[in-house]
């Protein structure tokens, strides 16, 4: 957009745009896949271009940091795909028992701190898509101890809410670093 008219469309121009040119009709798996990839994408797109910034925080008290949400998704992607779906017994990466907010509260402006997260969310990530592209259908389930038995479709579903509401966060995150706005 040359003439950006609202605040969605004055982030990210023609990559902001190619993220969300999914299908809207058809095949249930490709249309929750694609929906999922282009949250993902706008988790990058909110932090592109950042460094040590990335771990600075919203307002006192909270915690809350672009690689906060970083090292969260990365978290959720491992409970989800890792654990609950495929049964792995492997822990969190960046929070515990212990350490509930870790994921957050550890978020430091550290490069290596910065490489790390980027690295495991996109481990994460990529264990989530190729799972996904091997699974028999939508109708694989695990066991969680929290929801109980879930279908891949209902992981899916969820993967979408926690990165959508995830990226509102990013938005004003981003906002308040460097004042990008929109999609």
């Amino acid at each position: 957009m040359t003439d950006p008219t609202r605040r969605g469309e004055l982030f990210g121009g023609a990559d902001g745009v190619r993220r969300f040119t999914g299908p809207t009709t058809g095949d249930e798996r490709r249309m929750l896949v694609d929906v999922l990839c282009a949250q993902r994408a706008t988790l990058r797109l909110k932090c592109a271009g950042l460094g040590p910034e990335l771990s600075l925080r919203s307002v006192k008290p909270s915690t809350l940091s672009l690689l906060g949400l970083v090292r969260h998704l990365a978290d959720v992607e491992r409970r989800w795909f890792r654990r609950v779906l495929a049964g792995q017994d492997l822990p969190a990466l960046f929070s515990s028992t212990a350490d509930p907010d870790g994921d957050f509260d550890g978020a430091t402006d550290d490069p290596s701190a910065i490489a790390a997260a980027w690295e495991a969310w996109r481990t994460e990530v990529a264990f989530a898509e190729q799972f996904v592209s091997e699974a028999p259908d939508l109708d694989v389930e695990g066991d969680d101890s929290w929801r109980g038995t879930v279908s891949l479709r209902w992981v899916l579903i969820h993967m979408i809410e926690e990165y959508a509401r995830h990226n509102g966060h990013a938005d004003l995150l981003r906002e308040r670093i460097d004042g990008a706005i929109g999609m």
